[in-house]
């Protein structure tokens, strides 16, 4: 049972491992809770992202204790104790609705119900709109394709590094090097071309109290896009951070976990100018290879910078990608004006400027891009 749990909360176990599981047990005994969680541990854990989706599903399976722990509890006098409420922990969500009971096509009653559907929005809508924080396991799967399906499929450029071809220019090293396997009695033409790639991706979102939300929702985008191409993502409020190595895990829960962690100015003040300086003097030069697309995610309201010093520094790093990106969430209303002094700052320098406020925001940027 406990097997199908986590199968049903996406772990890769099968009747061997439950199997396995077994003989675990046996040897490591069942006197110790933390005995039963190492070996189980042990069988079904094969990499570091599955750790927190186990211990999740750990703690929900094997949270009942005998009846003498809980008369024991009962008995003794315990005073009332408020504690805050906690985080949902990485992985939560799947491990409740694995936990959940499915009931059967068969013997689910079957009632006639006549709704006017006239007002309302059919899953899909819903689903686009909705917050990633109140999905639910299925809607959070369904979600994660949604946005791995957004790549800019149509993009590619050429490379300065060139691979091995059936059809380009004659590579003389490659062409050695093969001679030598035959001692040189044979030598074959090589060919190669320059490479074909797609551009490489680079964030910088805003993080501060008015774009917290639409940051979060874009960083769920660029964690399905970095498995497919490299992107690299940073995060700003009042200083600059980068968050590329939290994002490069594989559960999305424990990603975004690990860039909150990482981040002490979320929801915090506003710092566009300094901290597109400080991108410019200390990872320009080592993330803008290759003619990448910046993606500038911020409303543009630069409370106390200076909109000069904010201007020269995006006018500096769109001389230095292919295309810089103003992704601002007040063009999803109709009587948009660019009156902000920070918008007007950064609007000469920028390739475009698009919504971002929510999954179809981001799906019709990827169909511009592409």
């Amino acid at each position: 049972m406990f097997a199908r749990v986590l199968r049903d909360s996406g772990l890769p176990v099968g009747p061997a491992h439950a199997l396995d599981a077994v003989r675990a047990v046996e040897a490591a005994g069942v006197r110790s809770r933390a005995d039963v969680h190492a070996a189980l541990r042990a069988v079904f854990v094969h990499k570091r992202d599955h750790i927190a989706v186990f211990d999740a599903a750990f703690d929900a399976f094997f949270r009942g204790r005998n009846l003498l722990d809980k008369m024991m509890e009962l008995l003794s006098p315990v005073a009332n104790e408020q504690k805050a409420a906690e985080k949902p922990r990485a992985g939560a969500a799947r491990v409740s609705a694995a936990l959940q009971p499915k009931q059967r096509a068969d013997q689910a009653e079957r009632v006639e119900i006549e709704i006017d559907a006239s007002l309302t929005a059919s899953a899909s809508e819903v689903l686009r709109t909705k917050d990633f924080a109140q999905m639910s396991a299925a809607e959070l799967a369904a979600a994660r394709r949604a946005l791995a399906a957004l790549t800019f499929t149509h993009e590619r450029t050429r490379q300065r590094r060139r691979v091995a071809a059936a059809r380009g220019k004659f590579d003389p090293r490659r062409s050695m090097r093969a001679a030598m396997r035959t001692g040189g009695e044979l030598i074959a033409p090589k060919l190669s071309a320059r490479a074909v790639k797609p551009p490489p991706v680079v964030a910088l979102c805003d993080i501060s109290g008015s774009m917290a939300d639409y940051s979060r929702v874009l960083l769920h985008f660029l964690h399905a896009l970095g498995e497919r191409r490299r992107v690299t993502t940073f995060l700003f409020g009042t200083r600059l951070t980068n968050v590329t190595r939290s994002l490069h895990r594989r559960d999305p829960d424990e990603a975004l976990a690990a860039c909150a962690a990482q981040v002490a100015d979320w929801s915090g003040g506003t710092r566009i100018g300094p901290s597109l300086a400080a991108f410019n003097k200390l990872w320009s030069r080592r993330v803008l290879s290759g003619g990448p697309i910046v993606l500038l995610v911020t409303d543009g309201l630069e409370r106390d910078g200076d909109p000069a010093i904010l201007a020269h520094e995006a006018d500096r790093l769109s001389r230095s990608c292919r295309s810089l990106i103003f992704l601002n969430p007040l063009l999803r209303y109709d009587g948009f004006e660019p009156r902000a002094a920070g918008i007007r700052a950064l609007l000469p320098h920028v390739t475009a400027m698009r919504p971002i406020h929510s999954v179809e925001s981001v799906a019709d940027l990827v169909a511009v891009l592409g």
